[in-house]
């Protein structure tokens, strides 16, 4: 018998890291973009198609490639499912105008995609003031201190120079993974732009729990000096961070 293509394989939820978040849903699928427009895998999203399992394509995003599309839509296939994990809820997040996930008020949440990989976190907004999810592949040497330029402060950097080359990879993606995860949580709390020189990582034990220090003053009660929890572990052949702020102040800082 002919089997029918699909799009994504089965939800998981395995908690990757060391330390386990009260009440967090985490969701994760592999996908393959190159599936979505298949016969039998759910509306044809290769042409003109705009929506899957009933998750529609934000207008932004109909004109995209399909590789885009497709991550935009296993994402939301994620958080859907992370949304129903947690209260039952049947809700998918749609898109901001700037192009930030929109999710239910009463919520907060993360959406990352990485090479065939998509996963959502989901969490009561009552707990968390928001929370940030990030996957990577892990760089090698030479793309870690070209990309160090960019994403390293000038502390950071002089860490960098003081460890083993065979570590500059991991170290480097690390970094640049929880300071995107960082953005994620706070981008929606502080409402203005920021970027990797906006706060730099306390210090380096390889992957584990980290504490990133704000640099610059972000608003909204966000100082710089303030710091701010995170964690990185390698999964399934990438590198993923999460960094959380408990609604709880004093639960996220160190100051």
């Amino acid at each position: 018998m002919e089997t029918t293509p699909t799009f994504h394989e089965a939800f998981t939820s395995v908690w990757p890291w060391a330390s386990p978040l009260p009440g967090v849903r985490l969701v994760a699928t592999r996908f393959d973009p190159t599936r979505i427009g298949k016969q039998g895998a759910g509306r044809d999203l290769s042409d003109s198609g705009s929506s899957y399992e009933g998750i529609a394509l934000p207008p932004p995003l109909q004109g995209a490639i399909a590789k885009r599309r497709a991550e935009f839509i296993a994402g939301r296939l994620c958080a859907r499912r992370a949304l129903w994990l947690l209260d039952g809820r049947n809700a998918t997040p749609g898109m901001n105008e700037d192009r930030s996930p929109c999710w239910p008020v009463d919520c907060v949440g993360a959406i990352t995609h990485n090479d065939g990989w998509a996963a959502a976190l989901v969490a009561p907004r009552q707990a968390y003031l928001g929370l940030g999810l990030d996957a990577e592949r892990l760089l090698d040497a030479a793309q870690a201190l070209r990309l160090a330029r960019r994403v390293l402060t000038p502390e950071e950097v002089a860490r960098l120079e003081r460890l083993p080359e065979s570590e500059a990879g991991l170290m480097v993606t690390a970094t640049f993974s929880l300071k995107e995860s960082l953005f994620k949580a706070l981008y929606p709390v502080v409402g203005q732009m920021f970027h990797f020189q906006a706060a730099e990582l306390v210090s380096w034990h390889g992957v584990g729990a980290a504490r990133l220090r704000l640099l610059n003053n972000l608003g909204s009660g966000w100082t710089a000096g303030r710091e701010v929890v995170g964690e990185a572990c390698l999964h399934e052949g990438r590198l993923l961070s999460l960094v959380s702020l408990p609604a709880r102040v004093h639960d996220s800082f160190g100051t």
